[in-house]
């Protein structure tokens, strides 16, 4: 499945093209505020509270920045990048090994860090762009190898101890809201700007649409395939440091529960904004949708296996109306 380009409709239909899209663009929009309104009725003392929606705005950086990282590759046409979690995970556990284990400088640690996801990022899209072999495997492999050097370095425990200033990173508030919140936004706010408004968006489309045109259209497209998973891995390492200072430690064994929220979103906002298409604002409201339906089931006291049927339901039903609405387009 290849992320379509952008058709311009015939003039007939251009006037009332735009009206008739409106209601599939902020479908899952109006369904976010139904379930906020559905939840404050039902629970009004414990959900309409300002620490609530701060809990849902404030704790789900590292998921934009998987998201983010999914994207990249989704977008040249590669899909079912399963390493991301795992990446995230890899680089939130080195900071706190080599700083708190081995005593290097904090700063020096996330460099480190981010250079090892980059370096997978490359493997990945060496071994995929260059030698051919299945994104499914490459990325199923690689994801379980460094999940198993992530275990292996912190010995399958907890590492933390970092210095409470590096959480200051993630945590300062500005608007009530911890700074880290507004780095994904600037995120996604720069990669809808690189899609929509650059020649490099408009290659990355041109490659997820149709390898062999673009070709032909002198685009440098295994240039591009392959820059997209080094920038996925960069995404990653980043994600993984912020993680970390929020927590102020890690334990590897989390970041297995970041990959189905990670595809559930990133799907979802198929169905949002631009219907069909991968997209970063859909995919970034997604994942505050997602999140505000677990942490009101949690609120009303379900088991903890509701949220794994809750992600599941929705992956499934994303990728249905992800499907659907691409063959509308």
């Amino acid at each position: 499945m290849a992320d379509p380009l952008t058709e311009t409709a015939p003039a007939a239909r251009s006037s009332t093209a735009p009206t008739r899209g409106i209601p599939s663009r902020f479908a899952v929009i109006g369904v976010w505020f139904a379930l906020c309104i559905l939840y404050g009725l039902l629970k009004p003392e414990l959900f309409l509270t300002v620490p609530t929606f701060q809990t849902i705005f404030g704790s789900q950086q590292p998921l934009v920045f998987l998201t983010m990282a999914l994207l990249c590759t989704i977008i040249v046409g590669e899909f079912v990048d399963l390493s991301v979690a795992p990446l995230l995970g890899l680089a939130a556990t080195i900071v706190p090994v080599l700083t708190v284990l081995h005593g290097w400088h904090i700063w020096l640690s996330c460099l480190v860090a981010i250079a090892a996801t980059v370096l997978v990022g490359a493997v990945n899209g060496a071994l995929v762009v260059f030698v051919g072999v299945n994104t499914i495997v490459v990325t199923l492999g690689m994801g379980t190898l460094v999940g198993g050097l992530a275990l292996w370095m912190s010995d399958m425990n907890q590492v933390s101890g970092l210095d409470p200033e590096f959480a200051e990173l993630a945590l300062t508030k500005v608007a009530g809201l911890p700074v880290s919140f507004f780095y994904g936004l600037v995120l996604v706010s720069v990669f809808t700007y690189v899609l929509g408004w650059t020649p490099l968006g408009r290659h990355l489309r041109f490659v997820g649409a149709n390898r062999e045109v673009a070709r032909l259209a002198g685009i440098g497209v295994n240039r591009v395939r392959f820059g997209s998973f080094v920038a996925s891995g960069l995404l990653c390492g980043l994600g993984g440091v912020i993680a970390v200072a929020g927590l102020g430690g890690f334990n590897p064994t989390v970041s297995a529960t970041y990959l189905l929220p990670t595809f559930a979103a990133t799907f979802l906002g198929t169905a949002v904004i631009q219907p069909g298409r991968f997209n970063p604002v859909g995919t970034f409201i997604g994942i505050y949708f997602l999140a505000t339906g677990i942490l009101g089931l949690q609120l009303m006291g379900v088991p903890g296996w509701v949220s794994d049927v809750f992600y599941g339901g929705v992956l499934v039903v994303a990728v249905s109306l992800s499907t659907v609405l691409a063959r509308r387009r």
